[in-house]
């Protein structure tokens, strides 16, 4: 039976670069280790998609939707429809000097900022320098392989996936505590997650979700730190 809108689906995939078979993005750990690409901030396992959020891309968000549990395939992402097509006025020339009145001694692969556009310094010779402005990843066929895990329907399961998603935290280390009565949920964090980075801009970003996604069932939010003794 296919997914609506609001749904939340736990997905495993993995995304790789048609054109190379280069891997870009997967939820398996152990593929990323075997392949170099393995990111020790990043939680692997199962993804929360909370279907039409756009927590990915909207091709492979479309295959979801009209897919059910346990459902495998692999979808083609055009470049149109992933990071653009190449455009070739992107590539700008500009002189050394100027490069160099800038603050930059440009290098092949080096990335600069210019005028608030990110570019790749791609080629220097004769006192010009050639920057592309194009995302490094235009043009480019994605391949999606996904396996839709499940869909998750109790509260409890749903606030937790989303609690992870945010904070990077895994679940099993994850309690909450939810007051039907006074719709007040209360979210406890062990202490050894709170001296992460960026861990309050996380908590915004999920209170503003939790807000948005439980508009009947939660009115009020409270964190809790949780410190046990050694």
């Amino acid at each position: 039976m296919p997914f609506s809108k609001g749904d939340f689906v736990l997905v495993e995939y993995t995304v790789r670069i048609k054109e190379t078979g280069a891997l870009l993005d997967t939820t398996n750990a152990d593929l990323a280790k075997q392949e170099n690409v393995y990111d020790a901030s990043k939680m692997y396992g199962p993804a929360l998609i909370v279907l039409g959020k756009n927590w990915i891309n909207s091709v492979v968000e479309e295959w979801i939707l009209n897919s059910s549990e346990n459902a495998e395939g692999e979808v083609e992402v055009p470049p149109s429809k992933a990071f653009g097509e190449r455009d070739p006025e992107k590539v700008k020339v500009y002189s050394l000097r100027e490069l160099q009145r800038r603050g930059y001694t440009p290098r092949i692969g080096d990335i600069v900022e210019i005028d608030g556009s990110q570019g790749i310094v791609k080629q220097i010779g004769g006192g010009r320098v050639i920057i592309d402005f194009n995302h490094p990843l235009s043009g480019k066929t994605l391949i999606y392989k996904v396996r839709v895990i499940k869909k998750l329907e109790n509260f409890e399961d749903k606030v937790k996936a989303l609690i992870s998603r945010h904070l990077k935290i895994p679940q099993e280390d994850i309690t909450v505590d939810y007051n039907s009565s006074e719709k007040r949920l209360s979210i406890n964090i062990p202490g050894k997650y709170i001296s992460r980075e960026n861990l309050n801009y996380a908590k915004l970003a999920l209170v503003a979700d939790i807000f948005e996604l439980f508009k009947d069932e939660v009115q009020g939010l409270v964190f809790s730190e949780v410190f046990k003794r050694p």
